[in-house]
């Protein structure tokens, strides 16, 4: 990725063009939580839209502690995603498993990237999830139905590379991602999953862990 110079006022991708660069601490604890938090209070807002969430679950699921943290954007343009990671046992075999809640205004291809789909957004495949609900299924059930900000949320099971699933859906207007790993850690969702946005209010016990390998090269 190419930095901003003389001929283009915003960071570029070689191959995709213009692109949200990515920032992520090396670490994560309390100090490092309030400064990302700081950060969206921050948002210059340039174009008036709707700060971005910091979605998490809370309560976290038995065994399950926060592994990272991310946003993208500058300071031209603002915050336009925002992503929380977390590890615990996986909900089938108790093995181990990551997940990724991010949140991202159309366009920006954060999500596409963690889930490995193809363009910048999943609206294609959540268009034929809901036009096409496949054979045995008459209604347009969703595929996993959570909590955000208080809200009932569909969320819909999109086509992903095969070691993750990739679930996708919508809150305050932006695409909303949640990304497990190994695929079978996508079954937690049929829990009773409740994400919270730590730009409201952030819990003084939430439990730390290991920084996550998907924030950091691996996926």
């Amino acid at each position: 990725m190419r930095a901003p110079d003389l001929m283009h006022a915003e960071h570029r991708c070689l191959r995709c063009g213009p692109v949200a660069p990515l920032h992520v601490p090396e670490r994560i604890n309390d100090e490092i939580m309030a400064s990302v938090v700081e950060r969206m209070a921050a948002d210059p807002d340039p174009t008036g839209r709707l700060r971005m969430p910091l979605w998490c679950p809370w309560p976290l699921p038995p065994g399950w502690t926060l592994t990272g943290v991310a946003w993208a954007g500058d300071e031209r343009a603002g915050v336009r995603a925002t992503l929380v990671a977390c590890a615990g046992p996986a909900p089938l075999d108790g093995g181990p498993a990551d997940l990724i809640f991010l949140a991202e205004e159309p366009g920006v291809g954060l999500g596409s990237r963690f889930a490995g789909l193809p363009g910048p957004d999943p609206g294609p495949q959540v268009e034929e999830a809901l036009t096409d609900p496949g054979p045995g299924h008459p209604e347009r059930l969703p595929h996993a139905k959570i909590r955000v900000g208080g809200h009932p949320t569909p969320l819909w099971l999109v086509r992903s590379e095969t070691d993750r699933s990739a679930y996708a859906g919508e809150a305050r207007g932006m695409w909303l991602h949640a990304i497990a790993w190994p695929a079978s850690a996508g079954h937690l969702l049929a829990e009773e999953v409740v994400l919270h946005d730590l730009t409201e209010w952030t819990p003084p016990d939430l439990v730390y862990g290991a920084p996550s390998p998907y924030l950091h090269g691996r996926a």
